[in-house]
């Protein structure tokens, strides 16, 4: 009881701390609002809601499973997983929650019909020992790195297993977890099993008061969720609805963070004309940037487009725009209304847009399908690097930042089979995408290095789920 009102105290004191900020995110960027009573109180979804939504009552061999995903990477992590669950596990009934405003609008659309979604409380004591009480979970399954002292104490206090899957630590992380240790190490002993992307994961773990027999090595299950082929009814839906044409050769900078976008568009300014059939296409990591993204655009001598209003464009039988095509090209043009589609033209004018602003949520695994040149973001500054994986399944040339640190082991492989080039500033990775253009043959030789490592990795989910299986 100490330990969970020591912690409680501790996260109070943060929100009171940062509470400005909070306040100004809810504000001014609709952050934190949802889901109050879930994350506050533990209001979730009772156990008997989530077995009557799957059209099943609570037998003695019924499972409820539950698992966390903090964000959109976590909860994308979790599709092949789910897939495998439901073919396999007909007495499972699986359960997903989120932290994220972003993370919850993938995981309703993903899983939102089958499954229950939901808020995931903070870890204030009596919130998650409410939700425990309300679901009564035979099986709680965090990914990667979401190690909340409270949540997992009060799942084993109400008869949970407790399971990490796809885990791993930031560097940083763990100096900071081994100062802590004396505090921390009960809540390592409580959980069930680990499964580890790398040996290197596995000795912190340990470390850090994980018993060596609840710990496995399987890999990363980012591998297997990573689509390659190119061809997917997605990717090809988004090269239709972008008007990318096979001559076309798409730079695409996905889950960007700042400075990066601007470095990428520097790097398009600087080699549109010396390679017309270049097109850029940005994907900034966070929602509440497209607005930043959109005013650096406008403050460029570029033309460019919203993804949201490629899908205007596309559905709603071109209300605001009207498209048509030179047949000579291949490429499409817009005629600018008063939509504000592109920067820079006025409404009577045809202009080509070379670049596209992806503002939607959950798209980018598709996006990267068309691109030939992959940045892959936030490993410019301190986020410590983004998921690489993805391009590389597709074939991309990929490039990124030096600071990838919550993927170094991922990275590790990738550098060392030569299927990707780390690049330290904008002039670095303009060098790496003028040599593609210049060198087609290099885009062909890194995608075919990272599509083979792709292809050598795969079969995490699958030790996952048997994991998962032998301890329910």
């Amino acid at each position: 009881m100490f330990r969970d009102w020591f912690f409680n105290l501790i996260y109070i004191v943060i929100l009171v701390v940062f509470s400005p900020l909070l306040f100004y995110r809810a504000l001014k960027q609709g952050k934190y609002r949802s889901g109050f009573k879930q994350k506050y109180f533990g209001r979730i979804p009772r156990r008997r809601h989530v077995l009557a939504k799957a059209g099943s009552v609570d037998f003695p061999d019924t499972k409820v499973v539950w698992f966390h995903a903090v964000s959109v990477g976590e909860v994308n992590l979790l599709r092949p997983l789910l897939k495998l669950i439901r073919e396999s596990q007909r007495d499972w009934h699986c359960v997903v929650s989120t932290t994220s405003l972003t993370g919850m609008e993938l995981a309703v659309k993903l899983f939102g019909e089958e499954l229950t979604v939901f808020y995931c409380p903070l870890d204030f004591s009596w919130a998650v020992d409410k939700a425990m009480q309300r679901l009564r979970p035979d099986l709680l399954v965090l990914a990667e790195q979401e190690l909340w002292p409270n949540l997992i104490h009060s799942a084993k206090r109400y008869g949970s297993k407790v399971a990490i899957i796809n885990g791993r630590l930031s560097e940083n992380g763990y100096k900071k977890y081994l100062w802590i240790r004396r505090f921390i190490a009960p809540m390592f002993r409580q959980i069930d099993k680990i499964a580890v992307q790398s040996e290197t994961y596995a000795g912190w773990f340990h470390r850090l008061g994980v018993s060596v027999n609840s710990i496995q090595v399987i890999g990363s299950m980012k591998f297997d969720g990573a689509k390659s082929d190119r061809h997917n009814p997605e990717t090809q839906h988004l090269k239709k609805l972008a008007g990318i044409s096979e001559d076309d050769i798409v730079f695409l900078a996905g889950s960007t963070q700042s400075p990066e976008e601007k470095y990428a568009i520097d790097c398009y300014e600087h080699l549109k004309v010396d390679f017309p059939r270049l097109r850029l296409i940005l994907v900034p990591r966070h929602s509440e940037r497209f607005e930043e993204v959109a005013a650096l655009l406008e403050h460029k001598a570029v033309f460019w487009q919203r993804r949201s209003k490629l899908c205007e464009v596309s559905e709603n039988g071109g209300r605001n725009t009207e498209k048509s095509s030179f047949s000579d090209s291949g490429i499409d043009t817009v005629s600018v209304s008063d939509s504000g589609i592109l920067a820079g033209e006025s409404s009577n004018k045809s202009v080509t847009p070379r670049i596209l602003l992806v503002d939607t949520i959950g798209e980018l695994g598709g996006w990267w399908g068309t691109a030939s040149i992959a940045f892959v973001g936030g490993s410019m500054g301190k986020r410590g690097g983004q998921n690489m994986i993805e391009p590389a399944a597709y074939g991309a040339a990929v490039c990124f930042g030096p600071n990838t640190q919550n993927f170094r082991d991922i990275v590790d492989l990738i550098l060392r089979d030569e299927a990707a080039q780390v690049v330290h500033d904008q002039y670095e990775m303009e060098q790496f995408v003028r040599h593609c253009l210049e060198t087609p043959e290099m885009i062909e030789q890194f995608g075919d290095r990272a599509k083979k490592l792709v292809e050598r990795q795969l079969g995490a989910t699958k030790r996952t789920l048997e994991m998962l299986e032998k301890l329910l």
